[in-house]
């Protein structure tokens, strides 16, 4: 489905986090989808973000010698920080951000040693469960990505240790599974602190997929609204009716903007494409629009 111009993804991962696209490619599958901007949210890095901008700087300025040219559209620099939040995963998406910043480049290095060394204990533990895997090997095999768990899985299946993806999470790799090594996370409050400094735009990621209880939800919410939160992602490629309601009237009690994405992966989220989701996520440039008027401010 290719929708007209006004349409947006403000949530999109690349391959330097667990996306299958490169971020050059996402530009041009973007263009190829007609949307009007995407925003590059890689889990806790900015790798991907000079790629894709640079890419898209180029088009345009070859454009602008070719009359009638397909639009280019806006890459917008963004984050996806993994914090935790009572024990529960809770993600928060940065819009806009300095990212060349050189303190948050610091402070990015110190989210990924964090990782490393959970990624070395967990492959010890793998390894102790019969499954030779190292972490130089999962570096090997996925260069310049941040590991995560999405890559373990995808490592076991290639290698014939698991016949798919599920049963890698589910015996593995999964939150519940005996060889899962949890790592230290920021706080939400702290990520939205952030991204503020940066000059970015906080954004609570895909509320409903946290099943927190309702009551539960609007304490979060109340909390990083406290905190600086500027929008809510009311608008994903999962959610019911029902559950764009809900997320709306929440982000309305608060005085958050809405925004909206996909959370597009690539071949590593088969059925899910960029601006569309599973067929009819629509995210209006309004959205936008909307939060642009934020950074302008």
């Amino acid at each position: 489905m290719r929708y007209p111009m006004a349409a947006v993804d403000l949530h999109v991962h690349s391959n330097h986090s667990d996306g299958s696209f490169t971020p050059t490619e996402l530009v041009d599958y973007a263009m190829e989808k007609g949307l009007a901007a995407f925003a590059l949210t890689d889990h806790d890095t900015i790798d991907g973000l000079d790629e894709a901008i640079d890419y898209a700087r180029s088009l345009r300025d070859r454009a602008a010698d070719r009359p009638g040219a397909a639009p280019v559209p806006e890459v917008i620099p963004g984050i996806e920080f993994s914090t935790e939040y009572q024990k529960q995963d809770v993600h928060i998406v940065g819009l806009y951000i300095d990212y060349h910043n050189t303190g948050f480049q610091q402070q990015l290095k110190d989210f990924v040693d964090s990782r490393n060394v959970r990624n070395r204990k967990m492959c010890g533990l793998l390894q102790e469960a019969g499954i030779p895997i190292t972490y130089e090997a999962l570096q090997s095999e996925f260069p310049d990505a941040v590991i995560t768990r999405a890559h373990y899985a995808k490592y076991m299946q290639s290698h014939g240790y698991v016949s798919s993806l599920t049963e890698a999470f589910d015996r593995y790799v999964g939150d519940d599974s005996p060889y899962f090594v949890p790592r230290e996370k920021v706080t939400p409050v702290d990520a939205v602190k952030l991204i503020l400094s940066l000059g970015g735009i906080p954004i609570l990621a895909h509320p409903v997929l946290y099943h927190i209880s309702d009551s539960g939800l609007d304490t979060l919410t109340a909390e990083l609204t406290e905190a600086g939160l500027t929008g809510l992602e009311a608008v994903y490629s999962t959610y019911t009716a029902s559950d764009e309601r809900r997320m709306r009237t929440l982000a309305k009690k608060y005085g958050l903007l809405v925004s909206g994405g996909s959370d597009f992966h690539g071949a590593n989220k088969p059925g899910l494409d960029l601006g569309t989701g599973y067929g009819s996520l629509y995210v209006p440039y309004s959205v936008l629009r909307d939060l642009k008027q934020i950074v302008q401010k």
